[in-house]
């Protein structure tokens, strides 16, 4: 489980192309693993936070392959960007069974589709989108490998003085359409998997870092901005980006049959008071913290994911400091807040 470095870590990202650019660069493991994978690669949501840079990190790490990346693209300008980047394109509604029927059947699939935030409101789509396409997705695609991005939203909220949650954890977890239907999402691939032989593994992913969305943003924002920061979901597990997206490729090498969780995140549990500290001392403003820790949050042991791929290459350190620099000059987001604090499970 050695850490291992990026080879040209910068002390800030300027703007939002070096941001993508240092995001989607492969390390040589991923390359290696990749070139080990037989077929080509199929994206299925590729539209959404993650999947444009997972897109190009994948031809980065796989040039020889087909990258191919299908969404609705109701933003031209993303397609445009992908297919730049080497990335083949595909328009399709994945709500639309017929539709999915005729996308071409590639080898390795990474399943990404989701919707989260609306939930409550339309809790009809919300359950579509996470458990009815993948009913689709799992029989049209049977003979692929599937990895599958969930959540660590299945798993009950658990003792902060304990490792987290491990794989074994019973999938309990607290009311709300979102995570019940994450649940969902999980059955029914393994069902897929148990009925038809599919290889594949359910990425239990814990709060991804971009430095224009994620926790530690949100946190950062609240401090510079001197708006209270709440702290009764007191501690997280967060993980770059960019290690995410490679994790999660490298499983198309790690794939089982039937298919199997993996918790994928940082093995820090990091304080969320202690974060607002941070960002306080970077902008030299007290931060105005509110509420007291809760006894549970929703954490994470990462021991699996850390013995098959070690260390996430950017530390927790090297986050905050970025993402200081990020908001201190003022650089854009995505405009879409984790609600971490949320323990209703109302998104």
């Amino acid at each position: 489980m050695n850490e291992r470095v990026f080879p040209t870590l910068p002390e800030r990202m300027e703007n939002t192309e070096e941001l993508e650019d240092v995001m989607t660069t492969p390390s040589s493991e991923l390359t290696a693993d990749l070139a080990g994978v037989e077929g080509d690669i199929l994206i299925l949501g590729v539209g959404g936070k993650m999947g444009p840079t997972l897109a190009r990190m994948a031809k980065r790490a796989a040039p020889q392959k087909r990258v191919i990346g299908v969404a609705r693209f109701s933003d031209s300008n993303l397609r445009s960007r992908l297919e730049d980047q080497g990335v083949e394109c595909i328009k399709c509604d994945l709500t639309d069974s017929g539709t999915v029927q005729l996308l071409p059947h590639i080898d390795n699939v990474v399943f990404m589709a989701g919707h989260k935030f609306g939930a409550s409101d339309n809790a009809a789509h919300t359950w579509a989108i996470n458990a009815g396409v993948p009913y689709v997705v799992a029989d049209v695609f049977r003979e692929s490998r599937i990895v599958v991005f969930s959540t660590a939203c299945v798993y009950p909220y658990v003792d902060i003085g304990g490792p987290g949650a491990s794989e074994e954890t019973l999938t309990q977890p607290p009311p709300g359409d979102y995570a019940m239907s994450c649940v969902a999402r999980e059955r029914i691939f393994q069902f897929g998997s148990q009925r038809y032989g599919t290889a594949g593994r359910l990425v239990r992913l814990s709060y991804a870092i971009d430095l224009r969305y994620g926790v530690l943003l949100d946190v950062a924002t609240s401090v510079r901005t001197e708006r209270p920061v709440d702290v009764t979901m007191g501690y997280v597990n967060v993980i770059w980006q960019g290690d995410a997206n490679e994790q999660a490729l490298r499983l198309l090498a790690q794939c089982t049959s039937p298919t199997s969780p993996i918790n994928v995140s940082g093995w820090e549990k990091v304080g969320i008071r202690w974060l607002a500290a941070q960002f306080g001392e970077r902008f030299d403003k007290p931060p105005n913290v509110i509420g007291d820790e809760a006894e549970t949050a929703w954490l994470v042991d990462t021991s699996a994911a850390r013995q098959l791929f070690g260390t996430p290459r950017i530390s927790l350190n090297t986050m905050i400091d970025w993402v200081a620099d990020w908001v201190m000059h003022d650089r854009p987001s995505l405009g879409k807040k984790t609600h971490f604090e949320t323990r209703d499970g109302k998104y």
